[in-house]
């Protein structure tokens, strides 16, 4: 019985290990972490690093943009990334 309990985290190491890694570009690595850390319900102390990543990905920020609005371009920008890869 114990064994149907861990059978989804044993597929996902298998299909991990079956299966090569996927490698983002740089710009969209630090941009998923950035979304990551978010939704861990993390707060981007500092709103010049978030516009980074944001220009980073080809978005062009304010300064005075508010930081939420960056976080939100930045996910649709990961998503984007993703549908295409």
């Amino acid at each position: 019985m114990g064994f149907l309990v861990h059978k989804p985290k044993l597929i996902g190491q298998l299909m991990n290990w079956l299966l090569p890694r996927r490698t983002w570009p740089p710009e969209v690595q630090c941009a998923r972490d950035l979304i990551a850390a978010v939704d861990a319900g993390g707060v981007p102390l500092h709103p010049g690093k978030v516009n980074q990543i944001a220009r980073g990905l080809g978005l062009e920020v304010s300064s005075k943009a508010p930081v939420e609005d960056t976080i939100e371009r930045v996910r649709q920008a990961v998503k984007r990334a993703q549908e295409i890869a």
